[in-house]
């Protein structure tokens, strides 16, 4: 692989990595950064070839005694951390926020310009993107190991390497940026950089609220101006005030689905928060906006509402900061427990939108349209994006809770047993009740802890603006039933507020049925009425994945995918699809570009829903250029796959996917289910075990707590073989169907043809690709070698390599390169780079998880947290762990 790292990121790392030396020399003495050197040395001589430097590595790790343990493995991991700040850096400085091979980065403005060539007219693009409807969910951070007030200090450090490159005719300024990068990466290291306790799902809100306060608050309107100079020079106009073709959705305080901690009252205390926060950035906004909007001339609409006042614009905007004022005084209160004696509040986006409005048009209608499309529109904007609740809350909760509380309410009413009916019988009585009068939950009805929790989830959904509230998405769901339920429950408790149910197809046979459900429950006149002309269905990648491996998953969720866009274009119903995807390849990841390209033609018709999900929200959006770029890169994929979809998929290449997806599903099962060594084998080799000790987030880390690996949820799954470094989740039975079909006639050409014209097969290569070259086979069998002591369990492990190894050669094949990730070399340099700086983890991960185990789970405290440390920067490394 020719070429190096860009000159500019390669600097950055060096200068980070030299100021971190001297932080650490400083602490613990230069004997110790000499150690760090030797390790790191030993490592990088090692990922060269030389065999001997990395029998002696290990040898230097296993002697190291207990003091040291915990300062090597931070020296590690915030370097690693501080190579992924000059990575983040240069990915914003140049525009490149995911990869693609040369020649496919996404740019709206040449997008534009293909659309045109191909027939749309100027006037179908500003529609297409008014109407657009992309809604990006923000969902807990599972595997976000860092800390958030370690995140703003390294936010910090990103701005004085900002300040360092812009002041080369600036000396002093260069020297004042490099002072206070020495002083920030001394705050880094001195830092506690693992939770002592886990986050509570209030706590992971504030997160996402922070996301919003110091990053997508600027990127947005950003974003919008952006985009109006795009309209402007090609269609000659703007785009309209209210289009909001990007909107934010939160599951943070939303997402009940097996935690326990998600109550009621956090959802309401969440939705509380959301209300605060909003007021007190829009309070900015308007002081700025009552300074600088001091001129005089108007309209009549504004000098009517105002009155013969010398500065109209300052008056109108100090009502309306005195009415916010009252309203983040009022949520406040409410979260306090206290009374408001205030004045009246914001209560939804028109109070505050509409005197906006009509600042805006007067400034227009007296021809200072400079003025009113500068700080005004931008604050226009972000009403339309964020509302006065800054994201809509969804709430998702477990179909068999909804069936609970069916199941007691019938007892209960001597109805008989819910549990027992048909569906046949469950939708009959649930539809007649949907279009009963009368309620059907007694008023002081003395059911169970668990049924009442589900009520009163209802009633907080009934006590909100419904613009508060995104989605009900019902998980595990299977039946046209499991739908009909939400919509009673909420018409029995919710009152006037009803939020668009969808339900969420999660395992190999639900996706396999997900049309058929849909169809059915379409088919009901009585559903048709309370939905309306819309349904929105979440397809589950994670679940879907760890129950049938990747491949057979993936070509499940395509057709399924293909089945629910027939089914609603045949009931005339518009359907919105929520991809559930996290940043682990195993769980959907991947750029979003390509992924949105390669879904079925039709799938993406204008509307879009999908969860950025773990540490790659932070990746994503946690800055504004990058986040200004993440947006423009899915507006840019959704107006393709709507203006310019992919082609259909050839009949051949359906029968080929269909006998791929057979051969590649019966070899995940035989292994992760069938074999009786494989989950022995699991709990020895990877840290699952400890994993619950790490304080990654509020949610459990099983379903249940008994049982195998079924009840172990898909992010601690993929991270404990992300950690060991054989990512088995991702690619598992991909190996036998590749090669079985090239070793047969013709098999390879259709399998290349396939990769060359067909957008979802190219890109599950290059996801696999991507997952192979950050996979290390030699490191896992080093796990094994320590931790594994059963001939039984050896022999399967040694199975597992070759059938990792056999995969990378096929793929090689397949397309037709000598190594992984030729044609995109960042991935592979910032692979390469990284790579010294983990091994020494995974060494010091298996060492310590023996003596762990040794001392049956008592190490010390000293010891444990370093073991955790380690799992820190193997994610940090590796980055997109779940």
């Amino acid at each position: 692989m020719s070429g190096d790292l860009h000159e500019s990121l390669r600097d950055n790392v060096r200068i980070l990595g030299d100021s971190l030396g001297r932080t650490i020399a400083d602490d613990l003495g230069q004997g110790f950064v000499d150690r760090i050197e030797t390790i790191r040395g030993l490592a990088k001589s090692g990922r060269q070839g030389d065999g001997q430097s990395s029998r002696e590595l290990i040898e230097y790790l296993r002697k190291l005694p207990d003091r040291d343990l915990l300062p090597v493995t931070r020296a590690f991991n915030q370097f690693l951390n501080l190579a992924n700040i000059a990575e983040q850096h240069y990915r914003a400085r140049f525009r490149r926020v995911e990869d693609y091979k040369p020649g496919s980065q996404p740019v709206l403005s040449d997008l534009l310009a293909r659309a045109r060539e191909a027939g749309h007219a100027p006037r179908k693009l500003v529609e297409s993107l008014a109407s657009m409807r992309v809604e990006l969910v923000l969902t807990a951070h599972p595997t976000e190991v860092i800390r958030r007030t370690l995140i703003q200090k390294y936010d910090a450090i990103d701005e004085c390497l900002t300040v360092i490159e812009s002041s080369l005719d600036y000396p002093e300024r260069a020297s004042r940026a490099r002072g206070r990068l020495e002083e920030l990466i001394s705050q880094a290291w001195h830092t506690d950089e693992i939770r002592h306790e886990r986050p509570t799902p209030v706590d992971e809100a504030k997160w996402g609220f922070a996301v919003i306060e110091n990053s997508l608050w600027q990127a947005v309107p950003a974003f919008h101006r952006d985009l109006d100079s795009l309209l402007l020079e090609s269609a000659g106009e703007r785009l309209p005030l209210d289009a909001a073709p990007i909107v934010f959705a939160s599951w943070m305080g939303g997402d009940r689905d097996g935690n326990p901690n998600v109550t009621s009252r956090v959802t309401r205390e969440v939705l509380l928060l959301g209300r605060w926060m909003a007021a007190d950035l829009y309070l900015r906004d308007l002081e700025q906006l009552k300074a600088e909007l001091s001129m005089w001339k108007c309209n009549s609409a504004l000098r009517a509402e105002v009155g013969n006042v010398a500065e109209p614009y300052r008056e109108l905007l100090k009502r309306l900061v005195q009415r916010v004022e009252a309203t983040r005084d009022w949520a406040k209160a409410q979260l306090d427990g206290r009374s408001f004696e205030g004045g009246p509040i914001i209560e939804n986006s028109d109070q505050l939108y509409a005197p906006l409005l009509t600042c805006y048009r007067s400034l227009c209608d007296v021809g200072l349209d400079t003025i009113a499309n500068g700080a005004l529109l931008d604050t226009l904007r972000r009403v339309a994006v964020f509302g006065v609740t800054l994201t809509k809350l969804d709430i998702r909760q477990e179909a068999s809770r909804h069936a609970l509380v069916m199941e007691e309410l019938t007892d209960a009413l001597g109805l008989g047993h819910y549990r027992d009916w048909s569906e046949e019988q469950r939708q009959a009585f649930l539809l007649s009740e949907l279009e009963s009068r009368r309620p059907l939950i007694p008023r002081r009805w003395d059911c169970s802890a668990e049924t009442r929790e589900v009520l009163d989830t209802f009633l907080v959904i009934a006590n909100e603006q419904s613009e508060a509230l995104g989605t009900y998405i019902i998980s595990m769901a299977g039946q046209p039933s499991d739908v009909l339920t939400v919509a009673l429950l909420m018409k029995e408790v919710g009152g006037a507020v009803t939020l668009p149910i969808a339900p969420l197809f999660e395992t190999l046979d639900d996706l396999n049925r997900a049309g058929d459900v849909i169809d059915r429950l379409l088919a009901l006149p009585g559903y048709r009425a309370l939905a309306g002309e819309r349904q929105e269905v979440m397809i589950g990648y994670s679940d879907s994945a760890k129950d049938a491996g990747q491949l057979a998953a993936a070509w499940a969720q395509y057709r399924a995918q293909e089945r629910l866009v027939e089914v609603c274009r045949h009931h005339g119903v518009s359907l919105t699809l929520f991809h559930g995807r996290g940043g682990a390849v195993g769980r959907g990841g991947g750029p979003a570009y390509a992924a949105i390209l390669s879904q079925p033609p039709g799938s993406v018709n204008g509307s879009l829903r999908v969860t950025e999900q773990g540490e790659m929200i932070r990746f994503k959006f946690g800055q504004p250029d990058i986040a200004l770029r993440s947006m423009e890169i899915y507006a840019c994929a959704v107006l393709e796959a709507t203006l310019l979809p992919p082609p259909s998929p050839e009949p051949h290449w359906r029968e080929e996917m269909d006998r791929l997806a057979e051969i590649a599903h019966r070899s995940y099962v035989g292994v992760v289910r069938e074999d009786p060594d494989f989950v022995p084998y699991f709990r020895a080799v990877t840290p699952e075990g400890v994993l619950g000790h790490l304080p990654l987030g509020s949610r459990p880390t099983k379903r249940r707590q008994d049982g195998g690996v079924e009840t172990l949820r898909a992010i601690p799954w993929i991270f404990a073989w992300t950690q060991i470094r054989l990512m088995l989740p991702a690619w598992l039975g991909s190996g036998e169907a590749f090669s079985t079909r090239i070793e047969e006639e013709g098999g390879l050409e259709v399998l290349r043809e396939m990769r060359d014209r067909w957008p979802f097969f190219g890109t599950y290569l290059d996801m696999l690709e991507m997952l192979l070259a950050k996979a290390d086979v030699g490191i896992a069998s080093y796990y094994e070698q320590r931790l594994v002591d059963e001939p039984a369990l050896k022999e399967l492990g040694a199975q597992l390599r070759q059938r990792f190894t056999r995969l990378e050669s096929v793929l090689l094949t397949l397309l037709d390169q000598s190594q992984l990730l030729e044609q995109t070399p960042l991935i592979y340099q910032a692979i390469e780079v990284r790579n010294p700086y983990i091994d020494p983890l995974h060494g010091l991960q298996a060492e310590l998880l023996q003596r762990n185990r040794d001392a049956d789970g008592a190490i010390s405290g000293e010891l444990s947290r370093a073991l955790m440390v380690t799992m820190a920067g193997i994610a940090a490394g590796l980055r997109n762990t779940g």
